[in-house]
């Protein structure tokens, strides 16, 4: 019998307890095999049972623990899984076994979660990995992977991780946000809502443009929410996280190379492949390469009202980032050319940030109207005015529009989106865009 008022969670009579429990459990599952949907069942019941057996008299509150990482470690994901049902938790960082760091509310904390050694840490990794197939090894020794509720996950292990394994999961949010709750987040203005909802549905083409934890992916979702319910989607992924909600959507995924480093299936595969199925929309969770390219020449020939996200921190910095991708796909092609394409292509980008009190905020609505000479026309329709912090650390400013009302309008009237000039700023726009010609 163990004592009840001399052990913790970390003594070795619990820990050894707690093995003993796991291996009847995992000897009955394995001998049992029972279906999936009666899993939780069967092992809450062997547990209970395989304790009950044992005689021990553990204090309520050191028992109900034993338990729940028990569940835990055979049901979820181990010693992560109070930090992945925690909704107030964004992101989980593993960068050792006893280093476990979280984002909370936009800023990093350091947890007191553990694991046992290295060799934990690469079970779990491999215990995530498994069933999508993926593999990592010392020639393969970064993946990117996704957990059941759609959290992103990515592993790195040595050689090329020095100090271990390390595992970074991005936490899928639980309920859809829309977009009036980036309105009541102050993520974005009822005006700068009202637009860029009527420029997915006229189908224009919009790329997503922000830092890493910018909430690109959260407002992709957002603004795919507007697309008709009786267009054909297809959305490509390096590892399926996009929640729509539409009917007719055919999901993409990425494979690994098998064992021989053969047969690998990238983005640049999926979006050439999608042409071929017929897509309304073509929805790229994120362009990193060479299907740039290949997307650029889709939004050229009739496939409007694309969706994308790439990593850059302006929107000018994403056209230049756009035509370095677009490089990398071997065309040779000269850069005014690619730029054309660009300029053809690409009729709003949106810029996405992080700010120092760790809110995401809208910062940059800007329409990509044209070329003169060698060099993309940019025209900035909305920016954030940033005014200060207040004492509470809090960043202060607001979303304006510029004045300036944009080339496309005609496209969003055309589709029956008669915008007033109050959203562009009225009496702004008298002055700054009174001289500008309308398309």
């Amino acid at each position: 019998m163990i004592g009840t008022n001399s052990v913790s969670m970390q003594s070795p009579e619990i820990l050894k307890l707690k093995q003993h429990l796991g291996m009847i459990i995992y000897r009955e599952l394995e001998k049992k095999k029972p279906p999936l949907r009666d899993r939780e069942d069967f092992v809450k019941k062997i547990l209970i049972q395989a304790y009950n057996s044992l005689n021990i008299n553990l204090a309520p509150t050191l028992k109900e623990q034993l338990f729940r990482d028990i569940l835990d470690e055979i049901l979820g994901f181990g010693p992560l899984q109070p930090l992945l049902d925690d909704p107030s938790i964004s992101e989980v960082m593993v960068n050792g076994p006893n280093s476990v760091y979280i984002e909370q509310k936009g800023k990093l904390k350091k947890t007191s979660v553990r694991f046992d050694n290295d060799d934990a840490v690469m079970r779990l990794i491999e215990k995530i990995i498994l069933p999508l197939g993926r593999r990592i090894d010392s020639d393969t020794p970064t993946v990117d992977a996704r957990l059941p509720d759609g959290s992103r996950v990515n592993a790195i292990i040595p050689p090329v991780a020095v100090d271990g394994p390390s595992i970074t999961i991005r936490k899928f949010e639980k309920g859809r946000l829309s977009i009036d709750q980036l309105i009541e987040y102050n993520s974005i203005t009822r005006n700068m809502a009202n637009l860029v909802q009527a420029c997915v549905i006229s189908r224009l083409n919009i790329i997503i443009s922000g830092g890493t934890g910018s909430g690109k992916t959260t407002l992709l979702n957002v603004l795919s929410s507007f697309i008709p319910d009786d267009e054909r989607i297809v959305t490509i992924e390096d590892a399926a996280e996009l929640r729509l909600q539409q009917d007719h959507i055919v999901r993409l995924e990425t494979k690994s190379p098998d064992l021989e480093g053969k047969h690998a299936v990238t983005i640049r595969d999926l979006v050439r492949n999608s042409l071929r199925m017929r897509p309304d929309r073509i929805v790229v969770g994120e362009v990193r390469g060479g299907e740039a390219l290949d997307m650029l020449q889709a939004m050229n020939t009739g496939h409007d009202g694309s969706l994308t996200t790439l990593h850059a921190n302006s929107p000018r910095d994403a056209l230049s980032r756009l035509e370095t991708m677009s490089l990398m796909a071997g065309m040779e092609l000269p850069l005014k050319v690619i730029r054309e394409q660009i300029a053809s292509a690409i009729d709003l980008i949106i810029q996405q940030s992080r700010m120092k009190d760790g809110s995401r905020k809208v910062t940059s609505v800007t329409e990509v109207s044209g070329m003169e000479g060698d060099t993309i026309v940019m025209t900035e329709i909305f920016k954030f005015e940033y005014t200060g912090i207040s004492p509470e650390g809090e960043v202060l400013g607001s979303l304006i529009p510029t004045g300036i009302r944009p080339f496309f309008t005609q496209r969003l009237e055309q589709n029956g989106f008669k915008l007033g000039p109050e959203v562009f700023g009225a009496n702004l726009g008298q002055m700054l865009s009174g001289s500008r010609s309308r398309r």
